[in-house]
């Protein structure tokens, strides 16, 4: 059965952010095939990914050999270095779906690349990216970002699970 998984700040092509996060990679050729290793590690053919944002500083061809090796239908909620090129670029880049603004999922997730103010009395959760390794505090917050997850999508149940426990801890 197909899953879906949630996923931000792959910064897929940019040397510096290495430096940046710390990242524990050599160089950024080898940053971006570890990263489409651990991608297709939990991801299947058949299953949907929601990127939450920051995905290639690559050019067109680069960034669509990267998505051609990625598993999964991929959709794009674009991030603060995605928003200077058209949803058309990215469609074209091979992205399934591209949207400039937030998306709720299950009347559970909200999903956004930046965190959003949300008051404590919402019913969601704002999965976001944006901020790497920082953490926004609160249990209506979750820090997408490859750096804390080992560079591997989530699955919803994965996030759930550890919102749910979060609560009750």
């Amino acid at each position: 059965m197909a899953k879906d998984f949630f996923t931000s700040d792959h910064h897929f092509g940019h040397k510096h952010i290495i430096d940046f996060e710390s990242r524990p990679f050599a160089d950024v050729g080898q940053m971006n095939e570890a990263m489409i290793v651990s991608w297709n590690s939990v991801v299947g053919k058949e299953d949907k990914v929601f990127h939450l944002g920051d995905f290639s500083f690559l050019n067109k061809d680069a960034t669509k050999d990267i998505l051609t090796k990625l598993n999964g239908y991929k959709v794009l909620i674009m991030g603060n270095h995605d928003r200077g090129r058209s949803r058309a670029w990215w469609l074209d880049a091979g992205f399934a779906e591209v949207t400039e603004h937030p998306l709720i999922y299950k009347d559970f997730f909200f999903l956004s690349h930046e965190p959003m103010y949300m008051n404590k009395h919402m019913p969601y959760v704002n999965v976001h990216g944006h901020i790497h390794s920082q953490k926004y505090e609160g249990k209506n917050y979750f820090n997408i970002c490859v750096e804390h997850w080992g560079y591997k999508p989530l699955s919803f149940e994965e996030i759930r699970d550890a919102v749910v426990v979060s609560e009750e801890g």
